[in-house]
């Protein structure tokens, strides 16, 4: 195989950045734009505002306006008194608990903060609670992540975005039409939830949960306002963001609106109204995931034009057919998400590469597109339980355990071998069954 010399350069980069990236914590998406101009310019002959027209504006405008909002609603206290005032449903039942913080978790990642948010808004809590109610950090945390993961891809969430951003860009190529985005991207967010779910409630129940759940059986004492105490009444202010709130969700699904343009009308009135105080809000927005992934859009831009994603392309098609390139790549994204950001990184770097690899493999059609991009979204987000990332940190830093040592290791291992997991089930799910 005859690989130009830009194409081998933006390899090389690439490589670089990833393998930089696995042993320091850095911000891959400034990397990412030197790495595009250097290769770009010097390789490639690019000029330098070609290469700047990888940056996505359009999904950088949509990500600046959905996080100022989730933001301003964490900053002003709606969603920690809402996340009290859910946890309260469980009443005696103390078996219904790791249930309700599931479906809480993984509302408030699908309305929009994202995962990572969610996790750091939901972690201290989650964790605290399990400590109280005798249930092992080890399945807690399997139930916070695999919730928070598995809604990441909601078309509200910033990952969800990101990654429909991205599929927008070659859905013509493979025979999407404009008008049946929306619908794809709730297809994929769907697709995550219930493959997700399957993994982290299966390990919850094998790892521990059936256990504490029989010792749980006889709690019928349990007081709630142990765990959970009563907040006060919500204000004028919270009541105003959880109206917008459901807004926005509205607006979205039944009227078909931009969700980055309603997040900044709504995010306007916030402002106008002192419904958050702006500062704080902008300081919490996850400007370095966003940075991120805009930056790495440049160098993969570089890349495909450089003809650096179809040597890729090529490699992974040797071992590839058309079944079974969901479970190769599902494997791939896994493995290298385990030690690189997933939503700044892998996904760039492989949903850039759907319409060739699809190419590849003889199977151009949108049904195959929506199955290969989900493999790849569910494949980098399965391993994120590991202490690597930063939804299992978050978690093992607020586990209420004498020997977190103990629970990094399980979870290391844990989080490593959802990268096969995650190719056997993405092949069985969208190879296979075609879902």
């Amino acid at each position: 195989m005859d690989i130009s010399t830009p194409a081998l350069a933006s390899i090389i980069v690439l490589v670089a950045i990833v393998l930089f990236s696995c042993f320091r914590d850095i911000n891959v998406g400034i990397l990412g734009t030197a790495g595009g101009l250097l290769v770009g310019m010097v390789f490639a002959g690019m000029k330098i505002s070609e290469v700047y027209k990888g940056w996505p504006l359009s999904l950088f405008m949509i990500l600046v306006g959905v996080t100022f909002m989730f933001s301003a609603a964490q900053v002003n206290g709606t969603m920690e008194k809402f996340s009290a005032v859910c946890v309260r449903l469980a009443k005696a039942n103390i078996r219904l608990i790791p249930f309700i913080l599931f479906i809480l978790v993984t509302f408030i990642t699908t309305i929009g903060p994202g995962n990572i948010a969610s996790t750091a808004l939901m972690a201290p809590m989650c964790m605290a609670i399990a400590g109280r109610i005798g249930l092992s950090p080890f399945c807690m945390t399997l139930l916070v992540v695999g919730a928070a993961n598995g809604a990441a891809l909601s078309p509200f969430s910033p990952t969800g975005i990101i990654s429909n951003g991205l599929i927008a860009q070659w859905a013509p190529q493979v025979g999407i039409p404009q008008e049946a985005l929306s619908g794809i991207a709730w297809k994929i967010h769907w697709n995550s939830e219930i493959v997700q779910g399957i993994v982290n409630f299966g390990g919850f129940f094998l790892t521990g949960g059936i256990a504490w759940m029989a010792k749980a059986k006889g709690g019928a004492n349990f007081d709630i306002d142990t765990i959970a105490p009563k907040p006060e009444p919500f204000d004028w202010k919270q009541k105003y963001t959880l109206f917008t709130m459901l807004v926005l969700v509205c607006g979205v699904i039944f009227f078909k609106l931009d969700v980055g343009m309603m997040a900044f009308v709504i995010g306007t009135t916030y402002i106008l109204f002192n419904i958050a105080d702006d500062g704080e809000a902008v300081k919490a927005m996850p400007w370095g995931v966003i940075v991120m992934v805009c930056g790495m859009s440049v160098l993969i831009n570089v890349m495909d034009k450089a003809g650096g994603l179809n040597a890729l392309i090529d490699v992974i098609a040797i071992i590839s057919n058309g079944t079974t390139i969901t479970g190769v790549v599902g494997f791939i994204a896994g493995l290298l998400s385990a030690y690189s950001s997933s939503s700044g990184v892998i996904m760039p770097m492989f949903l850039s590469m759907v319409p060739g690899l699809l190419e590849a493999v003889n199977t151009v059609d949108a049904d195959h597109a929506v199955r290969l991009a989900s493999s790849i979204d569910i494949g980098a987000h399965l391993v994120d339980t590991s202490p690597l990332s930063t939804l299992g940190a978050l978690c093992i830093a607020n586990a209420v355990t004498e020997d977190k040592g103990v629970l990094f290791r399980n979870l290391l291992l844990w989080g490593l071998s959802m990268s096969v997991v995650g190719g056997v089930v993405c092949y069985v799910a969208f190879g296979l069954l075609g879902l």
